[in-house]
């Protein structure tokens, strides 16, 4: 295919930058680009916006800490329920792995939150500070007014974007109404200051100090992404036989017989986020933007050369699924298909019952034997719900307490229940089960076992 050989995992390229070089990274227009801003809109917008979606009057998806649930639309989950987030991590992460090993890191490049700010970041700085040649400038040039000017705009739009994205995380676990009115009229509670101004604080140092330290140095998925690749993954590269031996020419110069199409002109590397040459081959830091990609082609437009010296490509064509395909897609589907399961199969309440711990039985004043259960009802739906009180396997025992048990919405309700035997009951200790009918009959009855004990 004449492209450099890039994905030999033992061979991955490491950079030997100095961790403290600062990178001035030049914006640029593009396929890519365009692809990247509208996913950092729609996702953006996304992030403000769910919080103020009302179903039946609530906001739809909210984390109340205070009530220890999840609420998204209609369904409540409590930690009981936690198994739900154990399958959509599960999704997330094969879903993740298919996509790493099809294209590479596009997930860095294109979706992960700290790209996306990180360039949101760097728009504000271009806006405010100039392009590239005018920030290194700037950053050069002695103290003076306007560069103090330009300094201090920048970094309070940067710490008025960190404010806000607090804001907006926090509005996920406080009602969003509640907590932009508090905003608004200056009474924020000092706790919800404090959490707000703890994510701000940390949005502000990774978008705007830490930056591509992040992708270079502290995630790991930067550390294990080659163990997904293959040869048909498509990754960011640089068709070497084409390209090389690379020079600068003239823009209307024929290309001279020696050289290749690269012109040298750098632009792929000004352009990138982590400050990387891909020309170089792979390396770990590469997030897969696709920036150097719009920037190359921008260049062989000019000079009439064929698109494409670099882009997403692969060492082998994939005309068929690879066995790795079909099984990170098989994995999905039987995740998926358990979560809905689950899903479907999975109880509105709660039910616990506990024995009483002072005795195991009692003698009762005309000589009949007593057990005592306190019952513990968690009610997950937004409505009370009647249920009444049965047993299965104790045949002529007297249940003293009321038949009818009220279970509050979103509330843990608790009662006790005294169970009578028969008279001239003598079995040591007999298994049962308590039941719950909903009297309504919309929901399915609840059964728990529980044990009777004598002598």
């Amino acid at each position: 295919m004449g492209i450099r050989k890039t994905i030999d995992k033992n061979q991955l390229i490491f950079q030997t930058k100095h961790i403290d070089e600062k990178i001035y990274v030049k914006e640029q227009k593009g396929f890519y680009q365009k692809i990247r801003r509208s996913l950092s809109v729609f996702l953006m917008l996304a992030f403000i916006g769910i919080p103020f979606i009302h179903y039946q009057g609530e906001q739809a998806v909210l984390f109340d800490v205070a009530a220890q649930h999840l609420k998204v639309f209609n369904y409540y989950f409590y930690p009981q329920d936690l198994l739900i987030f154990t399958f959509i991590f599960i999704i997330a992460a094969f879903a993740l792995f298919y996509v790493s090993s099809k294209y590479g890191r596009i997930w860095c490049g294109f979706i992960c939150p700290q790209t996306v700010w990180t360039l949101l970041f760097l728009w504000v700085e271009h806006r405010i500070e100039g392009n590239r040649q005018q920030r290194i400038k700037l950053d050069k040039q002695k103290l003076s007014g306007e560069k103090v000017l330009k300094k201090v705009a920048k970094h309070i739009s940067w710490q008025a974007i960190s404010v806000l994205t607090g804001v907006v995380f926090m509005s996920y676990f406080v009602p969003a109404t509640d907590i932009y009115t508090e905003l608004f009229t200056l009474n924020v509670s000092p706790l919800i200051s404090a959490w707000v101004m703890f994510f701000a604080l940390c949005t502000y140092v990774n978008a705007s100090w830490i930056r591509e330290k992040m992708c270079q140095h502290m995630c790991p998925y930067a550390r294990f992404q080659s163990v997904m690749f293959n040869e048909t993954t498509k990754v960011v590269t640089y068709d070497e036989m084409r390209g090389e031996q690379r020079g600068p020419r003239k823009l209307n110069q024929p290309k001279p017989d020696h050289l290749g199409d690269c012109v040298d002109c750098n632009l792929c590397v000004v352009v990138c986020p982590v400050g990387i040459d891909i020309r170089d081959g792979l390396q770990y830091d590469c997030i897969s933007c696709g920036l150097c990609i719009d920037a190359c082609d921008e260049t062989m437009k000019k000079f009439s050369y064929a698109k494409g010296l670099i882009g997403y490509k692969g060492e082998a064509a994939s005309r068929s699924k690879s066995k790795a395909d079909y099984g990170y897609i098989a994995l999905i589907l039987i995740s998926v298909t358990f979560l809905l399961l689950w899903i479907t199969n999975r109880s509105q309440f709660e039910v616990s019952v506990l024995k009483d711990r002072n005795a195991l039985y009692r003698i009762n004043n005309v000589g009949g034997v007593e057990n005592s259960y306190q019952i513990k009802i968690l009610n997950k739906t937004n409505k009370p719900t009647e249920f009444e009180l049965d047993n299965i396997g104790l045949d002529n025992f007297t249940i003293d307490m009321s038949k009818i048990v009220m279970a509050h919405a979103q509330t843990s309700s608790t009662f006790t229940v005294t169970l009578i035997a028969p008279e001239n009951y003598q079995q040591k200790f007999k298994q049962f089960e308590f039941v719950l009918k909903d009297k309504t009959g919309e929901h399915k009855p609840v059964k728990i076992n529980s044990t009777f004990h004598y002598l």
